[in-house]
């Protein structure tokens, strides 16, 4: 958790009878948007073992600790294996007096907090990849580690040595402390690599050091990503008297409902490069209420030419807490299920179910190099018997993405992101690039820029069913660009999307140059203006049409809803009473670009003249929804790696 009251003081909040009563009695509707998922997920295309199930290995368990904890009788009575304490105080500063009553409370102060987990590990004799877990903030006596035994017991069935790390310590009422959790991470990392090279150690030889994830939750999910920077830094960013020395195969991260930006090292957000990268936040958490981890995908990098992948999942009617068992539904605190709305929230089942599916195909991926998950990531609907029964957006870019058109570059909207792309619209109502915000607006930025396309393809008059032609934006290449780009049938066309609530009017008939303008003739009146109301939400499915065009003129034409499906903003009403939740969130949903991964191959196989090897444009035709507004991000082309499954027609 990250900044309930009862998470930073240890106290549940106080409300009174009659406050209670009042939001008691303020409850407004339940609304949810219309589940679609029986449809979206009604496929099932991948034969792999289900990656959320046990696996083959027995488990077996164990604690290493100080030894001396005095609040924790197993890091006391129940340790295996003896560790050091490490001084973490340059990373967590406290004020005196709270120093002295964590000192009182705990036994000990930062300057000597200990390296305490809890270990899930495969019976046999390995080497197995290593798995690190660490939870966020709560409240530090009602102890955060034990909540992912679930996820433990899965790993290590599945032959991951997965460690639950105990930070508890410096959970409560601080901040500014997610650099700390960061190396106290690795300070455990250094602990394994030499109980790895330890000769009568229960897990000599046993651990395989070049194959490491680590997973953070809430504040630990922040703490990860973190974790992956320094571990290739030679001093500490804030000062550089304290020397690193980590340098370990750290392959992937996943972060769950991660903040973002609580820590930022020379007063940027932490860049973060060449790592698998997943992170997953549910639409009704009511701690950290915006997808904060989109701001860090955006900012991964892929620099060193290895095949790396980052991906993000939008979680519909999860939360914040139910992802560890001890936090469970209520984000903030014991008694904010008073205000918080608590009727929409998947069971605490479904979420982690859910978790277990992912993280499993995830680290199946990437530590074990089982490629037949990769396409889960690419298209979640090949999954869908797997997943639980709710709404998930999704994003993806593997390393061999290479942009055409980002928005971040400059202002001119007719330009790319690399020379020799052009950028075209035809009949659109909006075009403008634009920066993207989270659920928080403006003061909450993505910190990446999109464009934003609106259309209408009705003519003004009075044959309100008079058409014009379909409105378009087009991506064109350059003859030697698209020589570059070195494109084949087994590359693939990605473009992200989110479709908004905003419907332009229609467009104004074309002026007929050839006649002669009366001038004396009077303006044809405007229809009257229609009186201020709330309209009816449009429920219209969303589709356009996708054009790839070759050199020599060949077209082949797709529908978008072939590779995903364009939704609507998913309603979100994560409090009790409408008036304070208009107040505290902007708006009532959070804008996540879904990610469309086109085979160039499915454009082939409806038009086989169709030359993959030489693009000279792709074109949105917005042919199939009479009017609307999209907004695009990253429009590019990848070579993939590993297996493509296509989802079947319905």
């Amino acid at each position: 958790m990250d900044y309930g009251r009862w998470a930073t003081t240890g106290k549940p909040m106080k409300l009174s009878p009659l406050l209670l009563f009042a939001l008691s009695a303020c409850t407004q509707p339940l609304r949810l948007s219309r589940d679609d998922s029986p449809v979206v997920l009604s496929h099932q295309m991948l034969t792999a073992p289900d990656p959320g199930l046990p696996g083959s290995y027995a488990v077996k368990t164990l604690y290493y600790g100080s030894g001396t904890d005095k609040r924790r009788a197993v890091f006391r009575d129940s340790v295996t294996l003896r560790t050091k304490t490490v001084n973490a105080s340059p990373f967590v500063s406290l004020p005196p007096a709270e120093a002295k009553r964590r000192k009182k409370t705990w036994g000990f102060g930062v300057d000597k907090s200990p390296i305490n987990g809890r270990v899930w590990y495969p019976a046999g004799d390995g080497p197995f990849p290593l798995v690190l877990i660490v939870h966020g903030n709560h409240n530090e006596l009602d102890y955060s580690d034990p909540g992912y035994a679930y996820l433990g017991q899965l790993l290590a069935s599945r032959g991951f040595i997965t460690v639950s790390v105990d930070e508890n310590f410096i959970n409560g009422g601080i901040r500014g402390e997610s650099d700390g959790r960061a190396w106290i991470l690795l300070k455990h990392l250094e602990d394994w690599r030499r109980w790895n090279d330890s000769a009568g150690s229960p897990f000599y030889h046993k651990v395989d050091m070049h194959e490491i994830a680590l997973i953070g939750h809430s504040r630990g999910g922040e703490a990860v990503g973190i974790a992956a920077a320094f571990n290739r830094m030679a001093r500490y960013p804030d000062d550089a008297n304290v020397k690193f020395n980590f340098n370990f195969d750290i392959k992937s991260v996943f972060a769950i409902a991660p903040v973002d930006g609580q820590y930022k090292p020379a007063g940027v957000y932490t860049p973060i490069s060449n790592v698998n990268y997943m992170v997953i936040h549910g639409s009704h958490d009511g701690d950290v209420s915006t997808f904060n981890g989109l701001r860090t995908y955006q900012r991964i990098k892929f620099t060193d030419g290895q095949h790396w992948f980052k991906t993000a999942w939008y979680v519909y009617r999860a939360n914040h807490g139910q992802w560890n068992t001890v936090w469970g539904n209520k984000d903030e605190g014991p008694r904010s299920g008073r205000y918080l709305d608590l009727r929409a929230l998947l069971t605490p089942e479904q979420q982690r179910q859910f978790s277990k599916v992912v993280i499993g195909a995830f680290l199946e991926s990437t530590l074990h190099g089982r490629s037949e998950y990769l396409p889960m990531f690419r298209d979640h609907r090949v999954a869908g018997a797997w997943l639980p029964k709710t709404m998930y957006i999704t994003r993806f870019q593997e390393s061999g993405f290479k942009p055409l058109a980002t928005f971040d570059e400059d202002v001119d909207v007719t330009t790319g992101s690399v020379p020799g792309v052009t950028l075209r619209g035809d009949s659109l109502a909006t075009w403008k690039e634009n920066a993207l915000a989270l659920r928080g607006g403006q003061n909450d930025p993505l910190n990446t820029n999109g464009v934003t396309l609106g259309w209408n393809n009705h003519i003004r008059g009075a044959d309100t069913t008079k058409l014009g032609r379909p409105a378009s934006y087009t991506v064109a290449l350059s003859d030697s660009l698209s020589r570059a780009l070195q494109t084949g049938s087994e590359s693939s066309i990605y473009l992200s999307l989110a479709p908004t609530d905003a419907k332009p009017g229609p467009r104004a008939p074309a002026r007929d140059t050839t006649k002669k303008q009366d001038s004396t003739k009077k303006a044809a009146a405007k229809p009257p203006a229609r009186k201020p109301g709330k309209a009816a939400q449009d429920t219209t499915p969303v589709d356009l049409t996708v054009e790839v065009t070759d050199a020599e003129g060949h077209v082949a034409r797709l529908p978008l809803t072939r590779f995903g499906v364009p939704r609507r903003p998913l309603e979100a009403h994560i409090l009790r009473r409408a008036d304070q939740e208009k107040q505290r969130y902007p708006q009532q949903y959070e804008l996540v670009l879904q990610t469309y991964v086109m085979p160039l191959a499915d454009f082939v196989a409806a038009t086989p003249a169709l030359d993959p090897s030489r693009l000279a444009s792709i074109r949105l035709v917005f042919d199939r929804l009479q009017a609307g507004t999209v907004e695009v991000d990253d429009i590019g082309v990848s070579s993939q790696t590993g297996p493509f499954v296509a989802v079947s027609e319905p």
